[in-house]
């Protein structure tokens, strides 16, 4: 017996039904197809997240006004030493530098590390326009995060700035973890806030840490992150709190419980959890159509001159020249937590510009305050006797290093 298999035409049902599965299906999963429609192609190697330095495409920056020089890393280049535009200012006439970076009022003999300017190699950067800043910030307001590497960044930009505001409408408020200067003709502020592991900490007050010596709450950020809403230019920093120890103390809990349990963890694995913690507040808080995000990356220290070929004992102190090696790296950078920031930052959904400064500051030996600074305690005779002992090479004279760092900030919310 043959079955016989009959081709017929399709009923206008069954297209009917067709139709109806299709249209179920698209409705159902519109927000799907709609983003797959709207990436671009993917690249063979993946899809690149639009964070760090790297924008859409189709997206214009907040703050931009052009854009830089293709092919220009601006991070990539040179000091050159220039006596006709360097410094930017005279530290004398910028009553707001902390006295811990005053280096000619403390008696430095030498002003050359205030003339040395940095130039990318194959393009240049655009000259810091103080007028353009401050119309910029009309409304505004501009917060640098973190601890005294930052709080000098604060300084230099409020020394950039404050020449073009009459005396009388400008003024600083000020504590050890809280500064303000206000423009008021400009309805805008430049803030510092203290929080030097960026959540929470024993080292958040100026009491500091006791008994068991530095502490941090990884996944609590909120206590400072609160102060940061409705910011509009934000500028983090987060090292060398990080590097005081071999590892890190981390709390599980309050530190008002009478009871605390304090664990130890890699100095790496705690950065990345605090950090992630911060990326997580800025996608949940920041808009990026109207505000900016900046992370400036470690700050190098120069604790010890054989690194560079100089003496067995010696350090920054009476350094006055940078280091001519382009390929230095000091000990006092650790790549595997530059590592942690580039692998953090490249899961966020919203742009985080990284101000990445480390190499360029290598070379700057001859810019730390060293012993030319406002010293808290008097220095026993046998210290005097032996300035090294005593000579600061974490922190940085004004003028100086933290004006390029702001150039760079500058170049970067501008012309991104």
């Amino acid at each position: 017996m043959k079955l016989l298999f009959l081709h017929r035409r399709p009923s206008l049902t069954s297209y009917f039904l067709t139709f109806s599965f299709i249209i179920f299906v698209a409705v159902l999963y519109t927000e799907d197809f709609s983003c797959i429609l709207r990436q671009p192609f993917l690249h063979p190697q993946g899809l690149k997240h639009p964070t760090l330095q790297q924008q859409h495409d189709h997206e214009v920056a907040a703050f931009a006004v052009g854009e830089s020089e293709k092919g220009c890393d601006i991070f990539d280049g040179e000091w050159v030493y220039d006596e006709k535009s360097r410094p930017l200012y005279a530290e004398e006439e910028c009553p707001y530098i902390h006295p811990q970076l005053t280096c000619q009022a403390y008696g430095r003999p030498d002003n050359g590390y205030q003339h040395w300017r940095w130039k990318p190699h194959g393009c240049s950067l655009p000259m810091f326009n103080a007028s353009l800043m401050m119309e910029a910030l009309r409304g505004k307001r501009m917060m640098f995060v973190g601890d005294s590497l930052n709080r000098g960044q604060f300084a230099s930009m409020v020394c950039l700035l404050h020449r073009i505001i009459p005396e009388s409408a400008k003024s600083m408020e000020s504590n050890y973890t809280y500064q303000v200067f206000k423009a008021k003709d400009y309805n805008a502020s430049i803030e510092f806030y203290w929080a030097p592991f960026l959540v929470e900490s024993n080292s958040d007050t100026l009491d500091g840490p006791k008994g068991n010596g530095t502490v941090v709450r990884v996944s609590s950020i909120y206590k400072h992150a609160q102060h940061w809403k409705g910011v509009d230019i934000l500028v983090f920093n987060s090292y060398l709190w990080w590097m005081s120890h071999a590892k890190t103390k981390i709390l599980r809990g309050s530190f008002q419980d009478d009871t605390k349990e304090i664990t130890e963890m890699e100095n790496e694995e705690a950065y990345s959890l605090a950090l992630r913690r911060m990326v997580k507040w800025v996608e949940k808080n920041v808009d990026p159509h109207k505000t900016r995000v900046f992370f400036t990356s470690m700050s190098p220290t120069h604790r010890r001159s054989k690194e560079w070929g100089g003496e067995e004992d010696g350090n920054c102190y009476n350094q006055t020249a940078p280091i001519e090696d382009p390929s230095y790296w000091g000990p006092g950078s650790s790549k595997s937590m530059m590592r942690v920031l580039k692998n953090v930052f490249s899961t966020s959904r919203v742009p985080i510009t990284l101000l990445n400064i480390t190499q360029l500051s290598e070379y700057r030996r001859d810019a730390h305050t060293q012993i030319y600074k406002k010293q808290w305690a008097p220095i026993p005779p046998e210290k005097l006797a032996n300035p090294e002992s005593y000579a600061d090479c974490v922190h940085w004279c004004l003028p100086g290093l933290h004006d390029t760092w702001n150039e760079l900030l500058y170049a970067k919310l501008f012309f991104p």
